[in-house]
């Protein structure tokens, strides 16, 4: 299924989009959200929900919201992908560890809404990721039953501001958390039988215009070794998101860089999952 937040009618709800309608889901099983239901692995009584539904709403007629309004855990990995690696050009092979930094549920806006660029910086860009939704949590998870802790897939821009990457010697949190600086969305791929995630094809396209692409064969750290590593210090609850990193092609390595401006709109594609879209603004204060 894939299983959407959204707002109809002025009233929050959720549902599982089928073809391009979406069926709603909540006033008819005992959960609260797409957080709840996914807590509860209820996701076949979602299932049935769906299968006996004569209709559902078009796509058109809902504002999308972020699958997962109050993820306890947003975690991003940095660098994964290894031609990215190369982009740094300081003569290191693979890292023995991923790379890791939070982000907060503000710093991103849902999928057909805008991103916003702060009037703190013009240095505005893009960066398409694979997330992982944490289904069955847990502690210290094996690479084996790794699988077994994802309950879906969606996917994320994660929108940074280059300057403030730069501000301090250790961390890179100021440039990543600007308000609506990244997207989330549009929905949750729960049916991974047919997805191959550890080779997954990822696109991300400005203007049309491809400027990543690549697939999770490239990953240093597939899916799997992510989440024995993040689960060995602490603890993965349902509803936790993990970003899985971004392929080369980022505005800021080409010469001279490509940020985003105002009127930009950013496509990130992912075979399996779907398309999340949005448009690039300027916040006004």
């Amino acid at each position: 299924m894939k299983l959407v937040s959204y707002v109809q009618n002025n009233v929050s709800m959720f549902g599982a989009v089928v073809d391009n309608e979406v069926v709603q889901l909540s006033d008819k099983i005992a959960h609260r959200s797409i957080r709840d239901l996914i807590a509860a692995d209820d996701l076949a009584q979602a299932a049935a929900v769906v299968r006996n539904s004569d209709s559902g709403t078009p796509l058109t007629e809902i504002e999308y919201l972020l699958p997962i309004a109050d993820p306890q855990k947003i975690i991003c990995v940095g660098v994964n992908y290894m031609n990215r690696n190369a982009e740094y050009k300081d003569g290191t092979g693979a890292p023995e560890y991923p790379s890791l930094f939070m982000r907060s549920i503000l710093s991103f806006s849902p999928h057909d809404q805008d991103i916003l660029i702060p009037p703190e910086s013009d240095q505005f860009d893009y960066e398409g990721e694979i997330v992982i939704v944490i289904g069955r949590g847990g502690r210290r998870i094996s690479q084996a039953d790794a699988p077994n802790h994802i309950a879906g897939l969606t996917i994320m821009n994660e929108g940074s501001i280059r300057d403030w990457l730069r501000h301090a010697k250790f961390n890179v949190t100021q440039g990543k958390n600007f308000d609506r600086s990244g997207a989330i969305g549009p929905w949750i791929q729960t049916d991974l039988a047919g997805v191959n995630m550890t080779d997954m094809k990822i696109e991300t396209r400005v203007n049309g215009e491809t400027r990543q692409s690549d697939t999770t064969a490239s990953m240093a750290f597939p899916f799997a070794k992510i989440i024995e590593y993040i689960s060995t210090f602490a603890t993965l609850t349902p509803g936790d998101l993990i970003a899985t990193g971004t392929p080369t092609g980022a505005g800021a390595r080409f010469d001279p860089p490509r940020w985003l401006v105002p009127g930009d709109t950013v496509e990130v594609e992912v075979e399996g999952v779907g398309t999340l879209f949005n448009r690039v603004a300027a916040e006004q204060l």
